[in-house]
């Protein structure tokens, strides 16, 4: 999607690292354009995804990976692509009209002591299922995207339970199926709070759990903020090559109109070092 965002990561779908933890923010800016970027980068590198929407309908990212250059539906009819629309099985939870598996995976919406030990399992469910493209090489090692961590905070979901949920993907998914995830945190309290079920404690939680974090924010320009803003890229390594890394910021210029007028921001490649 961003070939000057995959130079930067020196990644490609025919080149990238594997057992990663991709830890993506915001603050007073939208990254949910990277959502679509990792979706169809994965999808492209023949990744075996499990894809849990909680905020979004799998018609929204259909719609945007086709003008992008992926087929979702193909790729679910194919078995590559596991797609959990929480929006849309939801409802039937809560008002106690679903009586299939998808109760057990949303069992965190009724629970008083909510956990997430259900969908966990559906992850792993999806991802441990071997087998490839009819006739082809196997899937490349699994991935799990999650659209919006930070929603599970306004359900009922604690920090803590989060915590656990990524802590046990990771080991599972990364450590075991050599595989990786790719998580949002949308973060609009304050740069500083000691509320341990905010959203900025979250993020700063998961920040110590991932290998690489990317972070948009608005400009202090002035700038529009749903259509400029910059990128803060972060990789856990050496020390030196971390402080690097970190106060490299990477600008993007331009709106990017997917299908419903909200504008994206569509990178533009320009790097400067703060």
């Amino acid at each position: 999607m961003f070939p000057d965002l995959n130079s930067i990561l020196n990644s490609s779908p025919d080149n990238f690292r594997e057992r990663e933890f991709i830890l993506l923010s915001d603050r007073q800016a939208d990254a949910s354009f990277l959502i679509h970027h990792y979706l169809t980068f994965y999808l492209k590198a023949r990744c075996k995804v499990c894809f849990l929407g909680l905020v979004q309908s799998f018609s929204h990212y259909s719609v945007v990976s086709q003008r992008l250059g992926v087929n979702l539906t193909q790729a679910k009819e194919k078995g590559q692509l596991v797609f959990l629309e929480g929006l849309k099985a939801s409802p039937g939870v809560l008002l106690n009209e679903d009586t299939s598996d998808t109760t057990h995976t949303f069992d965190y919406l009724r629970s008083p002591c909510a956990e997430l030990r259900g969908l966990f399992e559906f992850v792993c469910k999806s991802l441990s299922q071997s087998g490839g493209e009819a006739g082809g090489e196997p899937w490349a090692p699994p991935v799990l995207i999650i659209d919006d961590l930070s929603v599970l905070l306004s359900l009922g979901v604690s920090a803590g339970a989060i915590l656990d949920f990524t802590h046990y993907c990771q080991a599972t998914i990364c450590s075991q199926l050599q595989g990786s995830i790719v998580a949002l945190v949308r973060c609009d309290d304050e740069e500083w709070d000691e509320d341990e079920e905010s959203s900025s404690y979250l993020l700063k939680a998961l920040t110590h759990q991932c290998s690489l974090s990317l972070r948009v924010e608005g400009l202090s320009t002035g700038y529009c903020r749903d259509i400029h803003g910059q990128v803060e890229i972060w990789r856990r390594g050496r020390a030196e090559e971390n402080q690097r890394k970190w106060n490299r910021r990477t600008s993007y210029w331009g709106p990017w109109m997917p299908p419903g007028g909200h504008a994206l921001s569509a990178y533009a490649g320009r790097m400067a070092a703060s």
